[in-house]
């Protein structure tokens, strides 16, 4: 599962809202949403992340963090 910084990055970077963000990645809406509503950001292309990460210049580990599944142990 990823987990998603972006408000976060936003928030450091005085960034106030997603225009902002297009403006500056030259990404549309619909590329960022997943990101900024937090849905499905598994599915979100790895070229996104990448051009928003050089947009602000951060690693991609400060914008996602993949954190495993926790696996069922069996029951004896």
């Amino acid at each position: 599962m990823l987990k998603n910084h972006l408000r976060v990055v936003m928030a450091h970077q005085r960034i106030n809202n997603l225009t902002e963000l297009m403006e500056l990645t030259g990404l549309s809406r619909n590329a960022l949403n997943k990101l900024w509503h937090d849905t499905d950001v598994d599915t979100v292309k790895l070229g996104t992340l990448m051009k928003i990460c050089d947009a602000l210049e951060i690693p991609l580990s400060q914008l996602v963090e993949y954190e495993p599944e926790k696996k069922q142990q069996d029951a004896r």
